[in-house]
């Protein structure tokens, strides 16, 4: 794991040669340098820490480099402070934009100068101006030499621990392939309980029986073609056990001629793996010299050997799609009903494992089941004891329905004394890790299988409390600004991110909360994979997180750290006292936000002592937010300071004017001042400056100066009257723009114009809310937003136009909150090929009848209806045939609609919800 945080130094110290190439000339190839001696041991760390669980001195060695990494960056951070505008001790010192005065000398540290000139003597403006020149170029030959004497100790310490490495014959450690170790022995020691866990039945395995039942009906099923089962979940779910379950069942064994159970697992070789194969079909009296056979032979004689047989195959715990692919071969299509069953943790596996395929997504144990699963391992079936049973309960919910840990905690329970369950309850996972090898190894397998974007991604989820729910696109900017994530020549670093995190869900690493809109909204992580992610997290010095629930004192791991996650419980803003200058991410979680906060005490003297900040974020706990007044602040001009800020996340804050200074955080990609109390937020004309800026997110009121914000993705929320004074032409890439009226600033009735909009040409998600009183114009100018695929609309419109489907071929999810239509909607609506989700408001003054034709709505999912007043919708036979979730409203309660939509059911209630607070 060290190896991905090497690989993330490199590639900042790669970002930094090419961003900072002017201030860097003096110490360039210096930086260079360092870069190629971390690359050069990267290529020997993976192999390294294999071994270190083994040994003490690789331990170490690997512990050495690390620190080296870190301390490379933080050369490279202080030294961008001293010659863009802060120093050692956190104050401004310079101005950060280069300004050129009429004889052509540089002003680049003209803040500084008038500091000088304040204490100097020197008379007349050109003598001070000349002195201060060359005070100015003596502090920048001083600043490039001690970058230069702290890079050459950094490439001291790379030189020492290499020698290290050769003196202690590390090296011939690492480079051996001992199967002693500590690591493999376990290893092994897992592979054997997995083979043997194939032959050991559980009768009645809790939560399994409606799988059992479906899964049962597909492996009998006179379907005579072959069919493969692909069951998956999460490490630890059941998916072995379910699959045992069927193999043993005695209408399966009877349907089969042959039946043949193997575990897979991430190292294997494809000749070892046919020849387990062979031996658990019983067909080696077949075959003759089994063992000196090569692949294909053996694939062949398998597939002949099976040709005139139905058979039952069961493959444990695949990784990787071509693991099928590689066997598939030996396994005849010979339509005599065989089967074949998979278990994987990865959903993609499952998915495109076969052309004939079958997918079952195994879920989680009801609070019901998992408390009878605990029951059966911790009393063994006697009645709970009273005094027990309550922590009992708490802890089994703390399992979050994983069958493996209620298991594990079952067991160990009923092994302890009475007295010691609150032991075990304070420290569950610690316990359940020591207690089991399955749960440590199994959780491991899923973390080594990940390359290094996706390591660091999965152990910086570690930061967000347990149980938190993590809105995904917050998420996204986080990693995105945290530089985990690198730009694709086709993709954003925004896109690439959002593959990252389906990835780690695909591999169920990572549970879907909320879908909204056809999108994942929230997600979250399984309080035993998060342990898992905090403890390697903090073997490689990742983060540290403080709570001040359980342990409010002062840490000293806390000076070393580079992000910092803080749970506060109280207004006593106890993360004040940790002050880490090295710190490089800040997460506050439940912070208490009130007129007593410290928007203009505590958070000023916050900006002065983390002056290296990339990410600063609050999120505030709503639950208390209801004693908040309505107040506003302003943020203080000391933000300018932290120079180096990617994402600045204020949010709930009440902070409704920013400083001019902000303008010198060049390198800000994300504002963020939303809530559900937010006030509203003042722009000052310099963030047209902020050129990085990619996702601005508050209630913004007042003049935009966007118009050369190139790089903005995402704009929430504007008022439509200083919208439409923007000049739209320099913004495009912005994809993701939110407008609404306030009824304040209402002056009489307006009709709103989309020909702005209409030059966003990558915009991708629309949301327009007027006043009831407010009218739209034609939406035929929507035309040029090709890439349009979320719109929703909130204001008066005489009709829809009936080429929509022409010119917005696109669309997968519309909302349409229209008064008084005087035309149905329908025939335009029921035309758009890519309709997913609808979501339907207006009044029926006019309309009282809906009407859909046969071919409408081809693709549509989901329908939320409306109408106040509607009599009756008239739906042919064969319109809307994927309709899953259906919502009609109470105002509407006798409406004639078709029978067959009757038992259509409502779709989750955050489906459609409105998004305004958070996404």
């Amino acid at each position: 794991m060290v190896d991905a945080v090497v690989s993330y130094v490199v590639e900042t110290l790669g970002d930094y040669l090419i961003q900072e190439v002017n201030f860097l000339q003096g110490v360039r190839d210096e930086v260079e340098s360092l870069k190629k001696e971390l690359e050069w041991m990267q290529s020997f760390i993976k192999d390294a820490e294999a071994k270190q669980a083994g040994n003490n001195l690789i331990r170490r060695w690997v512990s050495d480099i690390r620190d080296i990494a870190y301390d490379a960056e933080d050369v490279l951070g202080k030294y961008m402070l001293s010659v863009h505008g802060v120093n050692d001790e956190g104050t401004s010192e310079i101005e950060h934009s280069p300004v050129v005065d009429d004889e052509g000398t540089s002003q680049r540290w003209q803040g500084f100068f008038a500091s000088i000139k304040k204490c100097s003597c020197l008379s007349g403006e050109k003598a001070s101006h000349r002195e201060s020149n060359l005070f100015s170029k003596g502090k920048e030959k001083v600043t490039l030499y001690n970058i230069g004497k702290e890079i050459e100790a950094l490439k001291k310490r790379l030189g020492d621990v290499s020698r290290r490495c050769e003196s202690y014959g590390l090296q011939n450690i690492i480079a051996s392939d001992k199967k002693e170790l500590a690591e493999k022995r376990d290893l092994d020691r897992l592979k054997e309980l997995r083979k043997a866990a194939s032959f050991a039945v559980e009768e009645n395995p809790v939560g399994f029986e409606d799988d059992t039942d479906l899964l049962l009906a597909k492996l009998l099923d006179k379907e005579q073609r072959r069919l493969v089962i692909s069951i998956y979940g999460m490490g630890g779910l059941g998916k072995t056990t379910l699959a045992r379950k069927l193999y043993h069942n005695n209408d399966v064994k009877n349907k089969f001629d042959y039946c043949a159970w193997v575990s897979v697992s991430q190292d294997y070789k494809i000749k070892d793996l046919l020849l387990r194969i062979i031996k658990s079909f019983n067909i080696m009296t077949a075959l003759e010299d089994i063992e000196t056979k090569t692949e294909e032979d053996l694939a062949r004689s398998l597939r002949k050997s099976l040709e005139a047989y139905s058979y039952l195959m069961v493959i444990d715990d695949i990784w990787h799609k071509e693991d099928w692919v590689s066997l598939k071969s030996a396994f005849p299509e010979n339509k005599i009903g065989s089967r074949v069953i998979i278990t994987t943790r990865i959903k993609d596996v499952a998915e495109r494992s076969d052309d004939r395929n079958y997918v079952h997504e195994l879920r989680f144990l009801r609070q019901d089941e998992s408390w009878q699963l605990f029951c059966e391992k911790a009393f063994r079936n006697s009645k709970a004891e009273k005094g027990l049973e309550n922590l009992g309960r708490e802890m089994v919910q703390k399992c979050d329905g994983l069958p493996l840990a209620i298991v594990v905690l079952g067991g160990l329970l009923s092994t302890k004394r009475p007295q010691e369950w609150r032991e075990v309850r304070n420290h569950i996972w610690r316990h359940l890790r020591n207690d089991s090898i399955q749960v440590s190894y199994l959780l491991d397998l899923s973390f080594n299988d990940l390359s290094h974007q996706l390591k660091l991604c999965f152990l910086y989820l570690s930061l967000f409390p347990e149980d938190f729910v993590i809105n995904v696109e917050k998420l996204i900017r986080l990693l995105v600004a945290e530089g985990f994530i690198r730009q694709d020549e086709d993709r954003t670093m925004e896109e690439v991110a959002k593959d990252i995190l389906d990835e780690l869900i695909n591999r169920s690493l990572i549970q879907v909360e909320k879908r909204c809109w056809g999108r994942i909204s929230t997600c979250r992580v399984h309080d035993l994979l998060r342990d898992l992610a905090i403890q390697k997290a903090k073997e490689l010095n990742f983060i540290f997180i403080c709570d001040e629930a359980k342990n409010p004192t002062r840490s000293s791991v806390i000076s070393s750290c580079r992000r910092q996650a803080i749970y506060s419980h109280s207004p006593s803003y106890f993360w004040l006292h940790h002050d880490n200058s090295l710190a490089r991410s800040l997460l506050l979680f439940n912070q208490w936000w009130d007129e007593t906060l410290g928007v203009k005490r505590h958070l000023p003297l916050l900006f002065e002592r983390f002056f290296l900040l990339r990410v600063f974020d609050v999120e505030a706990d709503l639950d208390r937010e209801s004693t908040l007044m309505h107040w506003s602040n302003r943020l203080s001009e000391k933000i300018g300071d932290l120079i180096h800020l990617k994402y600045l996340g204020l949010r709930n804050s009440n902070i409704g004017i920013l400083p001019s200074s902000i303008v010198k955080l060049q390198r800000l990609q994300t504002l963020d001042f939303s809530g559900d109390v937010g006030c509203p937020v003042e722009l000052p004309i310099e963030i047209n400056m902020m050129k990085e800026l990619r996702h601005l997110i508050g209630n913004f009121k007042g003049t935009l100066p966007i118009e050369n914000l190139t790089n903005l993705q995402t704009l929430k929320y504007v008022q439509s009257k200083s919208w439409n004074k923007v000049n739209t032409a320099k913004l495009v890439n912005l994809r993701d723009l939110h407008i609404e009226e306030d009824e304040d600033e209402w002056e009489g009735e307006t009709v709103f114009s989309f020909e702005s909009i209409a030059k966003l040409k990558n915009l991708r998600f629309l949301s327009v809310k007027l006043l009831d009183a407010n009218s739209f114009a034609s939406l035929q100018p929507l035309s040029h937003c090709q890439c349009l695929v979320d719109l929703r609309l909130s204001g008066r419109m005489k009709k829809l136009p009936e080429d929509m489907h022409v010119f917005l071929p696109n669309l997968e999810c519309l909302s349409l909150s229209v008064p008084y239509p005087k035309e149905d909607p329908m025939p335009a609506l029921e035309m758009l090929p890519n309709l997913i989700i609808l979501d339907l408001h207006f009044r029926c003054h006019y309309v009282k009848k809906l009407s859909c034709r046969a071919e409408g709505f081809p693709l549509l999912e989901i329908l939320q209806l409306d109408a106040d007043g509607l009599v009756e919708w008239q739906v042919e036979e064969g319109a809307m045939p994927v309709l899953r979730g259906l919502k009609i409203a109470a105002v509407i309660p006798k409406l004639k609609i078709p029978e067959r939509l009757r038992s259509v059911p409502p779709p989750a209630e955050w489906e459609c919800e409105d998004s305004r607070n958070g996404f």
